[in-house]
């Protein structure tokens, strides 16, 4: 069966399903999240999307990120993905959420309800290939100054998070 998408209105309520594909063919508001794992020097972990992702492949971006299933919670889903994707799984905490729409050279357009979680973690990391090429710790100074200097080696939806995650972490931090 084809992964399904849970459609929402821009207050998160569940008003549907679609197909996922379509979801981003059509630009059809949906939810999604957004994990961003910490270690214990306040770096972040970065990862370098797959070459055969079906958008933004090869990019940098945040840990993990995805679309809960229909009648999944979203924590849940943050983490059935963040050990999918990276090979472990830590606690969360739901930092907050944000609308964004993206539209991308292939015709997709990713349009999400995004809910970002954050949790800390410091051992071992076993990305899976098919959805990882590549993964770094990362200084947000480190973060912002690349940001800066070469923006097109992110995902467009980082660029939107990450700004506000480092907020929350200096709010979190002071």
């Amino acid at each position: 069966m084809l992964e399904q998408v849970i459609l929402v209105n821009e207050a998160d309520q569940e008003i549907g399903f679609m197909e996922k594909m379509e979801a981003h063919e059509k630009a059809v508001l949906h939810r999604a999240f957004s994990v961003f794992i910490l270690n214990d020097a306040g770096e972040m972990l970065l990862q370098q999307r797959a070459s055969n992702k079906y958008h933004s492949a090869n990019l940098w971006t945040n840990t993990c990120c995805s679309h809960p299933k229909p009648g999944e919670l979203t924590k849940s889903a943050a983490h059935r993905r963040l050990q999918e994707e990276m090979g472990f799984d830590t606690p969360l905490e739901k930092a907050f959420d944000f609308i964004y729409k993206a539209p991308f050279d292939n015709g997709l357009t990713e349009y999400e309800f995004d809910h970002v979680f954050i949790g800390n973690y410091q051992g071992n990391i076993q990305p899976n290939p098919l959805e990882v090429k590549d993964y770094a710790f990362r200084t947000f100074e480190n973060i912002n100054q690349q940001i800066a200097t070469k923006p097109t080696e992110f995902t467009s939806w980082f660029l939107i998070a990450f700004p506000k995650v480092y907020a929350w972490w200096m709010q979190q931090n002071k």
